[in-house]
């Protein structure tokens, strides 16, 4: 159902799936030990893993998901792929009933500010109303978060989305905070091409 590769101008979307990624190898970006991870994870709803074994658990359920056609959570990578090196993760969350997808990403820091959160989105917002038919993309970012906030307001923008608002204790993870909300509908998407 969901693309096993995509590509953009400067990425390459991958399945975040323990087939396709070495787990010690991602483990090393996410534990608690690695560069900058409390300022990536600040305003993440997860903490970094404490095992690799938590890690390999971790890639190992989003590959049941990704089969169950729940989640699509793809490594993200700067082409060309010399050196395999991942930059980050975006994922697509479809509600199928609610005929909505969830946009979610994080980058490690030295990645930020360089534009790959709208190409990554964008991408993944093709596939949605593309290729799954899905009537609404949302975005959903922790309140306080003023890098997230640029960049999804940025994003909306481009493809004629919204800012839904603020609410309160949307926002769960290792702590319950207030949440901003973004969508983009098929036709508004379908408008802006």
């Amino acid at each position: 159902m969901f693309p096993e590769r995509l590509e953009t101008e400067r990425l390459a979307l991958t399945p975040l799936t323990s087939d396709h990624v070495d787990p010690l190898d991602f483990y090393e970006l996410c534990s608690a030990d690695a560069a900058h991870i409390e300022e990536v994870t600040e305003s993440l709803p997860w903490e970094p893993h404490q095992t690799p074994k938590e890690t390999k658990k971790f890639l190992d359920g989003l590959g049941q998901q990704w089969s169950d056609a729940q989640n699509a959570e793809y490594a993200v990578r700067v082409r060309p792929e010399e050196d395999d090196e991942i930059a980050g993760a975006v994922g697509l969350n479809p509600d199928w009933d609610r005929r909505t997808g969830e946009l979610g990403i994080w980058l490690r820091k030295p990645f930020w500010g360089r534009g790959y959160y709208g190409e990554a989105f964008a991408e993944l917002t093709r596939v949605a109303f593309e290729r799954l038919d899905l009537e609404l993309v949302e975005i959903l970012h922790k309140h306080g978060n003023e890098k997230s906030q640029r960049a999804t307001e940025k994003f909306t923008e481009r493809f004629g989305g919204r800012h839904e608002g603020r609410f309160r204790n949307l926002w769960s993870g290792p702590e319950v905070a207030d949440a901003h909300r973004y969508t983009i509908s098929q036709a508004e998407y379908e408008q802006t091409r």
